[in-house]
């Protein structure tokens, strides 16, 4: 069985990240979506939000659940049983730290791999910064993120 996790911050989730996923799940036979406690980042969502988000944009996924972490990354995936991280790719400015954090996470474990997937044209410009941006002006995300996330923040 081949289980893949899918880390990051989700502060919120994206249309972009939910793209990703879904492809990752046709892959896979298991997807965990990472939601990461970065202390180093100053999130908008505290860790409970976030991973409530998570789990409202998989629900209709039978193979991906959501589960929290404050460790690692590999240590992580060592205790999920998995040697496979998914990351996402936008543009050429991601390659560069994307491809350090794969070989960091490499030299932790050798037997780690990174798949990098670039999301869809049409989400390739979204990410949770730029959601956070415009939320914080009040402005309207309802076409950046899944819908039930977008009432989620509004009702939040």
């Amino acid at each position: 069985m081949k289980k893949a996790i899918y880390p990051g911050t989700f502060d919120p989730i994206t249309n972009g990240h939910l793209d990703i996923i879904k492809r990752a799940s046709s892959m896979f036979d298991e997807i965990i979506v990472a939601v990461a406690n970065n202390k180093s980042k100053k999130s908008m969502f505290d860790l409970d939000s976030r991973l409530k988000m998570v789990q409202i944009a998989i629900k209709d996924l039978d193979n991906v659940t959501a589960k929290p972490f404050n460790s690692l990354l590999v240590d992580f995936a060592k205790k999920e049983n998995s040697k496979i991280i998914i990351r996402g790719l936008r543009a050429v400015s991601d390659f560069e730290y994307e491809l350090q954090m794969s070989y960091a996470n490499q030299s932790l474990d050798s037997q780690i791999d990174t798949i990098f997937l670039m999301p869809t044209l049409n989400n390739a410009f979204i990410s949770s910064s730029i959601v956070r941006n415009i939320l914080s002006y009040n402005g309207n995300i309802d076409h950046l993120v899944p819908k039930e996330i977008a009432n989620y923040v509004h009702s939040n």
